[in-house]
């Protein structure tokens, strides 16, 4: 059997010598496509507008318009004009982070 005729032909049809060769041909790819996985792992990830924000926080949009004017997450946006453009991981850090709150007595 050919590589083409393995990938689409059934576990119980293959014979012991089959089952092996598909296993070295799937180890052999593996290690590219981990390449691949590692890279779109470090690309940043965006979220564009109050609409993206808010849904990235779950919460309304005025509660996103809220918390972007509160300047909390000012280094995660980058705005020109009407265009808003938010790195998500860094804005999701930055909520995290607990500055004052209410005091309760």
């Amino acid at each position: 059997m050919n590589l083409d005729e393995l990938l689409m032909a059934p576990v119980w049809k293959m014979n012991g010598k089959d089952l092996v060769n598909l296993s070295r041909y799937m180890m052999e790819n593996s290690n590219s496509a981990t390449n691949n996985v590692n890279i779109e792992q470090n690309q940043k990830k965006f979220v564009y507008g109050i609409k993206g924000l808010s849904e990235l926080l779950g919460c309304s949009i005025p509660t996103a318009n809220r918390v972007k004017r509160s300047g909390i997450i000012n280094e995660a946006i980058c705005q020109v004009g009407r265009k808003i453009i938010i790195d998500s991981e860094m804005a999701l850090k930055l909520l995290k982070k607990k500055k004052g709150g209410r005091r309760y007595v």
